[in-house]
């Protein structure tokens, strides 16, 4: 099968060693996605605000897969405050209200930006 790797064009990806997502066959795994502004801008305040920001970088990159969000089967959204967790759900079930992946919510210790409370992850199957 062939792999197909997309970029978000981060600094951090050779230097880590990964890609935003990666699609082999239908599958398509997208990395842990920050709330990283495209333009540079600063990270935007609130985790339901981060929340909305990394669902539409993840968003982009399941196109750029192929994919699209009705194709998600699974997500994981990492808190750095489990407090928080319904104002991530708020922005989760916004986007996946009617789709309904498999969801986990964790609490993590942090991530590589302190400014940063929340992270996803996705999954999608391209029927």
């Amino acid at each position: 099968m062939t792999r197909f790797l997309v970029s978000s064009g981060s600094y951090l990806e050779p230097k880590i060693g990964f890609s935003r997502a990666v699609r082999v066959g239908n599958h398509v795994s997208i990395a842990g996605t920050a709330p990283i502004p495209q333009d540079g801008g600063p990270t935007p305040n609130g985790c339901y605000e981060q929340m909305k920001l990394c669902l539409a970088i993840a968003e982009e990159a399941l196109f750029q897969a192929g994919a699209n969000m009705a194709d998600v089967v699974r997500t994981r959204i990492m808190l750095t405050d489990i407090a928080t967790w319904e104002d991530a759900a708020r922005a989760h079930g916004e986007v996946f209200a009617d789709i309904r992946p498999v969801t986990t919510v964790v609490q993590v210790t942090g991530f590589v930006d302190p400014a940063w409370v929340v992270e996803i992850e996705v999954d999608a199957i391209i029927p």
